[in-house]
């Protein structure tokens, strides 16, 4: 096995990319833990766990750190054992996450996001809620950002790992290539709305079942409402099904308009593939391209 030492700057940084790109995104506790302690706490109790009888039972124990040479004492000088100390923590306790039924946690979404008056709020109360498993496991809540005045709002499925280590929405390579497609249509990030369908990233990028869609469903619509954009631009299949419904694929829906209601809001929609499909498959960017030029002669006709 090859120790961490050995490796180059250039092998550790390649190395922390894959465990990142793997789910992987703790790699310390967030208190110190003295397992030494939690060791000589937990000794005591173990003859409790099995009778040992007979010869076996008395026979002292060598110590992993007694020398062999070391005298033997008679029962009245066996040493006393020591004491855990003081000070040490106690043994973490397993915290259970106990969610509100499904029904009761989409009413709270409902009232916290029609609550909301202004983005900042909707923030707010999205950042407060806890009414979804997701948040538990992620690291970050993604609210859409950008320029609330703009007509066009940009959305995508759910946060990924890049994601969810910045705290924004569209980071990393997916970001990346994103910020060239929209610099080729005359659009930059800090002058449209860039957000997800999904706040919170699921656990080793699954997909979000439905009851957690249906929580997430108020918020989004809400995003949507508040801001009031004129156009509004879909990446990816869940994000064009979260929409548009039926179970068809990105290649089915892209390319065409159609009105999205959100809240008192009813706008045209555009679904396109998204930047991660076009790193998987390149052959597809020509796909992307034509939807938009659709999307940008639309925003230009207002």
């Amino acid at each position: 096995m090859i120790a961490a030492h050995d490796l180059s700057p250039a092998e550790l940084a390649a190395l922390l990319h894959f465990h990142a790109d793997a789910g992987v995104d703790w790699l310390l506790e967030d208190q110190p833990l003295d397992r030494f302690a939690e060791f000589a706490a937990a000794r005591p109790a173990r003859p409790m766990q099995g009778q040992e009888t007979g010869a076996a039972a008395r026979q002292p124990v060598q110590r992993p750190m007694e020398r062999s040479d070391t005298p033997q004492h008679s029962p009245q000088q066996q040493p006393k054992r020591q004491a855990p100390a003081r000070g040490a923590p106690p043994a973490p306790a397993i915290q259970q996450n106990v969610a509100m039924p499904d029904e009761q946690a989409v009413a709270a979404a409902r009232f916290a996001a029609e609550s909301a008056r202004s983005l900042a709020e909707l923030k707010t109360a999205l950042e407060g809620f806890s009414g979804c498993n997701l948040k538990n496991s992620a690291r970050s809540t993604i609210f859409t950002q950008g320029d609330p005045a703009s007509p066009v709002m940009i959305l995508g499925p759910m946060p990924d790992a890049d994601d969810d280590r910045e705290g924004l929405p569209f980071a990393g390579k997916t970001g990346l290539l994103l910020d060239r497609m929209l610099a080729a249509i005359g659009l930059e990030r800090s002058t449209i709305m860039l957000g997800n369908v999904v706040p919170w990233r699921p656990p080793g990028n699954r997909p979000p079942t439905q009851a957690e869609m249906d929580i997430c469903r108020p918020f989004i619509e809400r995003q949507i409402a508040l801001a009031e954009p004129k156009h509004l631009l879909l990446l990816g299949n869940f994000t064009a099904r979260f929409f548009f419904g039926g179970t068809g694929t990105i290649h089915t829906m892209r390319g065409q308009w159609r009105d999205v209601a959100a809240g008192h809001l009813v706008l045209p929609a555009l679904a396109s593939l998204h930047p991660q499909e076009l790193l998987n498959a390149p052959a597809s960017k020509s796909l992307a391209w034509q939807d938009l030029l659709a999307f940008q002669a639309k925003v230009t006709q207002g």
